[in-house]
């Protein structure tokens, strides 16, 4: 099997659903830009019925983005189907995103309809999405939640009618990563038609294991990740395109492969946090502000001596400069006489001793030591000796 893996990028969609979060029509092409820089396969750009504002915003990156497939999102209706289309026009490479909910939960308290409406009206949508463009996705809305042999229905029917993509969503993030991967399992080795398309997860993070469910999903057989950058997205979020591509690169035992330039993740995520004005939480994988940031004196000595006692990844490989050494009441000597070093002192064993004790007490007060700090901390030190 291929082991190249799909980035289907949501942040101008699912992202975008976010209170608070709403962008412009300008502000939403400047991101597809830098997502098609990024390096990902497909920007998911809006919801083009949802409104006026959408419709031109799918409608204006499709004019922008030359690599990137750009699709579009729909519910099983007609009418959306018709109107993604409309968006798409000016697409290199456009895909319809249309689907349903598939769980007895959305069938008979949401849609209020039965299994067998749900298999027809989903073969209906793909069917007429295929009249305007040849790559279509199709969602099973709460697939997390949804019995296996009936989705397993819904996804043969909709691929012998021509879908290219299967999308297999947890859209409540209720599923465990071993349920959630032998989930896709079972569609891989039920589904006739199955391995002429590409399967894809979508999965929230509700419980927190949105990225641990999405690796399952690939380590047992899809070929597309639809992600955020920070994990933006409904609720508790979507799963996290920074953690995801950096877990199979780190993993190469995985063998699986991105497109991604993961040098530009800190960027971009910088980019997104501030456009959307979602601040990103200091201790957040990969792009949080700490993530590469050190203030106990054992980690900091063990940074110091050798970078891989602690750190898995090279700041450098996601845009980051250089790791912190955070000056705090828990830092030992070692840190103290690295961060005096990089001011270009130079100080004897007993004159580290000695200004390491006035450290302390000038940290427990203040609590972090910054530059400024230090340097007076040394300057007055230097003058009363």
């Amino acid at each position: 099997m291929d082991n190249r893996v799909q980035i289907f990028d949501t942040t101008l969609r699912d992202g975008e659903q976010v209170p608070g979060c709403r962008l412009d029509t300008e502000n939403k092409v400047l991101i597809a830009q830098e997502l098609e820089l990024l390096g990902v396969d497909i920007i998911e750009a809006g919801f083009p019925i949802s409104s006026p504002g959408d419709f031109e915003s799918v409608s204006e990156i499709c004019k922008v983005i030359k690599n990137a497939s750009v699709c579009a999102l729909s519910r099983a209706v007609e009418k959306d189907i018709e109107v993604a289309a409309q968006s798409l026009k000016l697409a290199v490479k456009p895909r319809i995103h249309t689907g349903i909910g598939t769980s007895d939960q959305h069938v008979f308290t949401k849609i209020k309809t039965t299994r067998e409406d749900i298999l027809e009206r989903s073969r209906q949508a793909v069917a007429y999405a295929k009249k305007f463009v040849e790559d279509v996705e199709f969602y099973a809305e709460d697939a997390g939640r949804t019995d296996n042999e009936f989705l397993a229905k819904v996804i043969e029917g909709v691929i012998a009618v021509g879908a290219t993509v299967v999308n297999i969503p947890d859209t409540t993030g209720y599923c465990l990563p071993e349920e959630y991967g032998q989930k896709i399992k079972f569609l891989r080795e039920n589904v006739k038609g199955i391995h002429n398309v590409v399967i894809s997860t979508h999965c929230h993070n509700d419980l927190g294991l949105s990225t641990a469910n999405s690796i399952a999903g690939i380590q047992n057989g899809a070929r597309q990740i639809e992600c955020t950058i920070n994990g933006i997205g409904e609720r508790a979020g979507n799963t996290s395109l920074e953690e995801v591509v950096m877990i199979m690169k780190k993993h190469n035992w995985m063998t699986f492969e991105t497109g991604i330039n993961t040098k530009r993740l800190s960027g971009i995520s910088r980019l997104v946090s501030e456009k959307m004005n979602m601040p990103v939480q200091p201790n957040k994988a990969i792009v949080g502000s700490n993530a590469f940031a050190h203030s106990s004196g054992i980690h900091q000595d063990g940074v110091i001596k050798n970078r891989d006692n602690y750190e898995i990844i090279d700041p450098e490989e996601v845009g980051v400069n250089e790791s912190s050494i955070i000056l705090t009441a828990r830092s030992g000597r070692a840190a103290l006489n690295y961060k005096i070093e990089k001011l270009g002192v130079t100080l004897s064993k007993e004159e580290l001793e000695s200004i390491y004790q006035e450290f302390l007490t000038v940290a427990d007060n203040q609590g972090i030591v910054g530059e400024s700090a230090l340097k007076k901390l040394l300057s007055d030190h230097l003058v009363s000796n």
